[in-house]
């Protein structure tokens, strides 16, 4: 089947549910909480990656002073780097081989 007939097909898929003629396919996620962090468990996370601060910094994207903060226990990582740390913590040589840190 070609590109245009996937397409087409897709098309009459989706017009038939919206008629009530059919059924569509649910998946449905479970997405876990962030975790959240100590400043020892940080530090501990980038010393595992072997990372300097300032290498860490641009790995996490934010500035040296707030990977310092978090550290010295000033301040809390976000959202998305709580994510990061998380998977970082569980596998410490994810920035390399994710290819955002080249050695």
């Amino acid at each position: 089947m070609g590109v245009f007939e996937d397409i087409r097909l897709g098309l009459e898929q989706a017009i038939d549910y919206e008629k009530g003629k059919g059924t569509a396919r649910k998946t449905t996620l479970s997405i876990l909480p962030t975790d959240t962090f100590t400043s020892a468990e940080i530090k501990e996370i980038r010393r595992s990656t072997g990372l300097t601060q300032a290498s860490f910094a641009r790995y996490m994207g934010v500035c040296v002073k707030t990977v310092e903060a978090w550290e010295a226990g000033r301040n809390q990582p976000d959202g998305p780097s709580r994510r990061l740390l998380s998977i970082t913590r569980s596998d410490p040589a994810f920035p390399v081989t994710s290819g955002i840190v080249s050695k």
